[in-house]
């Protein structure tokens, strides 16, 4: 008999049994798991080094970035996914890697919702089989009968969303195939978020151009061979590797080929050549309240809480089947009532501030936010840049599941803590204290000796101001010789940061420009062989570096960034504002 037995919400269907590998931490699939072993690589999570791959995954949902489908598609494909997938609350982004799996390539794996209850009920079990929606644990190791492989999905239109006449055309195949199949990945995915209706996009941002390995080429392609053609304009995240130059940076072909071919399979769909993690800095960013589909974690959390603008946290592959149909499900941030803060966090008194500030202070919100909309305040007098609130949200957005932030008396949405919080009582509020920012810093600063073999900029990529900012700060120094400054920036910002004469000051103090990638998908030999440790001002790089490229991470402002390239090392001293030993005057 089974210790427990849980019923829960089928996501997908099927049938799966193994040990259980459970954590109360949400996983971002990628930066966190290989695609190719099935390992848990971020070393910032409690499962780091454990291997995901034919045991029951539980954790209350994703986190960070919108490519975990891709990765997860890829795990499905080459034999080395998890039996099933369990979850406190929805998840959208890994359910579509299965959807995708299912619906496409005819590969599968369960994957159930069982509440907040029936998660904490698995703490302690160690073995785990479903079947037929029904959970069963078991606290010893025992022989298990062997249950029949998940079932292959047929299509099924739901009942309860309601469809306009071209929504039917592209389902009975008016306007190709390709379409087609996007539409029914659209229906199924809406019916699991519980929406009744679909809404018109006016553009789309792809993530899923990121080369994740065969299954990631593979999808594309397939949707060229069926003649996709996007509906909407649509732009490209980041690819991995930059297109013009990975050869003679020393890109192995191995990657570069399919990487290269990936994004020339989006170009064909009618994508624009943008290549950019950062679509907010292009001329085509969209304006207050309008609905968008963007994926890549940061791009939708700016897009939601700096420009205003309507978009969900989009999954790979997702985002293009909306983009081919310009059709998105009516639910979360494309609704008022659900960009609503649902979580109030209270900061500190603080000290005169620099630009470290608010990648920490986004890391550590997104902590304590998981998958709540969160409204800060004790901002109200900092006016931070749009720079500052770049680096916040990609922080946020790698450690919380969350589509959007407020801070008060600075986002749009948030001209007071009643207007984020929709006229209604804050559920719960958090305060943050000096001490508590401290653990954060620990937690990014990774490395402990002081030499530093790389200054790595750019993630999210580098706005013009940056450019300009970094250039002040470098001028009238030298660059060490034995350290390697690289930026990363779209084509766009690069093309400006030329003729404002950035570039020229940046190359000649040193530096390098790589344009089309991030950081999220830069290796050797961009990250020299032979460096140990390296430096970033981003939030997001120095949490994702030490399992993406095995060094550990310095983090610091740019400044101090500038003095690491400059000394070869950096003192790693905590900033002033971070420091309770000083004392902070009172009208801060």
């Amino acid at each position: 008999m089974p210790d427990i037995s849980l019923s829960g919400r089928s996501l997908v269907a099927g049938s799966a049994q193994g040990e259980l590998l459970y954590s109360d931490v949400g996983l971002s699939f990628w930066g966190g798991v290989d695609p190719f072993s099935g390992e848990i690589i971020d070393r910032h999570h409690p499962l780091w080094g454990e291997v995901l791959a034919h045991r029951v995954l539980a954790i209350p949902s994703g986190r960070g970035s919108c490519t975990g489908s891709s990765v997860l598609l890829e795990l499905i494909l080459n034999g080395h996914a998890p039996a099933a997938l369990v979850f406190e609350h929805v998840d959208d982004i890994l359910t579509l890697g299965v959807l995708i799996a299912e619906q496409m390539f005819h590969r599968s794996i369960p994957v159930m919702c069982v509440g907040r209850e029936g998660f904490a009920a698995l703490r302690d079990v160690r073995y785990v089989q479903i079947e037929a929606g029904l959970l069963s644990g078991f606290s010893q190791p025992q022989l298990m009968p062997e249950v029949p492989a998940a079932a292959v999905y047929t299509p099924v239109l739901p009942s309860t969303i309601t469809l306009n006449c071209r929504d039917r055309e592209l389902l009975e195949g008016a306007h190709g195939k390709a379409a087609q199949v996007a539409m029914h990945i659209i229906l199924r995915i809406a019916e699991l978020q519980g929406a009744t209706e679909l809404l018109d996009v006016t553009q789309a941002h792809i993530d899923g151009c990121i080369y994740t390995g065969p299954a990631s080429l593979r999808f594309a392609q397939q949707l060229v061979a069926w003649g996709a053609n996007v509906s909407v304009p649509t732009t490209l995240n980041s690819i991995s590797v930059d297109k013009r130059r990975w050869r003679e940076q020393g890109i192995d072909v191995a990657l570069g080929v399919p990487a290269s071919q990936l994004g020339d399979a989006y170009l064909a769909m009618g994508a624009k050549v943008s290549f950019t993690c950062a679509p907010y800095l292009l001329d085509s960013a969209p304006k207050a309240g309008e609905q968008i589909v963007w994926a890549e974690s940061n791009a939708v959390v700016y897009a939601n809480s700096v420009l205003g603008a309507r978009t969900l946290k989009y999954p790979d592959y997702l985002d293009i089947c909306i983009a081919l149909t310009g059709r998105a499900p009516l639910t979360g941030c494309h609704v008022d009532q659900q960009r609503h803060a649902t979580l109030c966090i209270e900061l500190p008194p603080l000290a005169e501030l620099d630009d470290a500030f608010y990648p920490l202070l986004g890391y550590h919100v997104g902590l304590l936010a998981g998958s709540e909309i969160p409204v800060i305040c004790g901002l109200e007098t900092r006016q931070p840049t749009l720079d500052d609130l770049k680096a916040f949200g990609a922080a946020f957005a790698t450690t919380s599941g969350a589509p959007m932030f407020h801070i008060v008396g600075v986002t749009p949405e948030a001209a007071t803590v009643e207007h984020a919080l929709g006229n209604q009582p804050a559920p719960r509020t958090l305060h943050i204290t000096l001490e508590d920012l401290q653990g954060s810093w620990k937690e990014l600063n990774s490395a402990e000796e002081a030499k530093v073999d790389l200054v790595s900029l750019g993630n999210p990529h580098f706005s013009l101001s940056e450019c300009a900012t970094l250039a002040a700060l470098c001028h009238g120094h030298t660059k060490h010789p034995d350290l390697a400054m690289v930026i990363t920036c779209g084509r766009a910002i690069h093309a400006q940061a030329i003729k404002a004469g950035y570039v020229t000051a940046l190359e000649s103090f040193g530096a390098q420009f790589v344009t089309d990638t991030c950081w999220c998908m830069l290796g050797e030999p961009v990250v020299p062989v032979q460096a140990r440790t390296l430096m970033t001002n981003s939030g997001k790089y120095a949490h994702y570096a030490p399992g993406l490229v095995g060094r550990l991470v310095h983090f610091g402002s740019l400044a101090a960034c500038v003095d690491a390239a400059c000394a070869g090392e950096t003192k790693g001293r905590l900033p002033r504002w971070l420091d309770d030993t000083v004392e902070v005057p009172a009208h801060v």
